[in-house]
């Protein structure tokens, strides 16, 4: 079984040149560290808001380092260097376009301007990539969903469906946490748990 790599992709002009550090790909490490526990390797990227470079930096991520999910953060809304999700597309062989709606579904139950997210789903290949907010607290509402003070999910976040899609695309097994975020998937497609 194929160990599960997972492209970490930051797109900012000053975190890139050192004006700034990059909290978004601290913040998913964080959070994949929290949520898997399926082993799993990460490969992060920071680069600036160039389209060509964002594109170059996802082809490598999938066809050459091998990696089954890319996460981006940044560079998804409407200001002019925001080309995420416009270099997202230029690459992808299909479009996901409920990804996107799920993100600002989650993230219009903390503020208003989530209608201003351009964020895409979107594959290459057999590889799932997944436009994220750039701020680690967006990041993890997004990935997370909309929970109650007991913690029960109110709305979806992503990631439930993250698990289920990458083995439709044939990569690994994922399996999560419960506590951070259930995976979901129909009961036929369900494998035992291993013992370690």
């Amino acid at each position: 079984m194929s160990t599960l790599r997972i492209g970490l992709v930051a797109t900012s002009d000053r975190a890139s040149s050192g004006v700034y550090e990059d909290k978004g790909i601290p913040a998913l490490q964080d959070w994949l560290a929290r949520a898997l526990i399926t082993p799993f390797e990460t490969i992060a990227r920071l680069i600036p808001d160039e389209q060509a470079t964002i594109e170059a930096t996802l082809i490598e991520l999938i066809d050459v380092q091998g990696c089954q999910l890319v996460l981006t953060t940044g560079g998804t809304g409407p200001a002019l260097r925001d080309v995420t999700p416009d270099a997202t597309l230029a690459v992808a062989n299909r479009l996901m376009p409920g990804f996107g709606e799920q993100m600002r579904q989650v993230s219009l139950h903390f503020v208003p301007t989530a209608i201003l997210s351009r964020q895409v789903g979107a594959i290459r290949g057999t590889s799932l990539i997944l436009n994220l907010p750039g701020q680690p607290r967006a990041i993890a509402e997004t990935l997370e969903g909309v929970k109650n003070e007991a913690g029960q999910t109110l709305v979806a976040g992503i990631f439930a469906a993250v698990p289920y899609c990458i083995q439709l695309l044939d990569g690994p097994y994922i399996e999560t946490a419960p506590a951070v975020i259930v995976a979901f998937r129909p009961k036929s497609a369900i494998r035992p748990q291993e013992n370690p």
